[in-house]
């Protein structure tokens, strides 16, 4: 099955710009084109298009994923150097994941704090 770029764009999540701007720094290789010169995304390209989002979403940096892809190029012989990068990337996500949790720790201990002290002016102004 294959998809108009609009279709791409929305089973994507992404901006037809982003599309076009993937594309353009070879994250993407440029899409098959119907009769009418229109691209014409394929199921494959939607689920490469996903594992990107998914790199992004976790933080790599797009010179990172402009490694990886060109890589992806080469096929097995360079699963190693693939492998290598998405552990190393790994391991930065689960650091920013502890960061995170840490964040997630202060944010409910202020809270939580907040709502001792709302509680109490409550009965405070209940008992007055």
């Amino acid at each position: 099955m294959t998809y108009a770029i609009a279709e791409a764009a929305h089973r994507t999540g992404l901006s037809i710009d982003t599309l076009r701007y993937y594309e353009r720094i070879e994250l993407v290789d440029p899409p098959a084109r119907d009769s009418g010169g229109r691209r014409a995304y394929s199921d494959e390209d939607l689920a490469w298009l996903g594992f990107l989002t998914r790199l992004r979403t976790t933080g790599m940096p797009i010179k990172l994923m402009r490694e990886y892809a060109r890589l992806r190029h080469q096929g097995i012989a360079s699963a190693g150097q693939r492998k290598r990068i998405l552990e190393r990337h790994r391991e930065d996500v689960r650091a920013r994941i502890e960061e995170l949790r840490s964040c997630l720790g202060a944010l409910d201990y202020k809270i939580d704090n907040y709502e001792r002290v709302i509680g109490s002016d409550h009965i405070q102004e209940a008992s007055a």
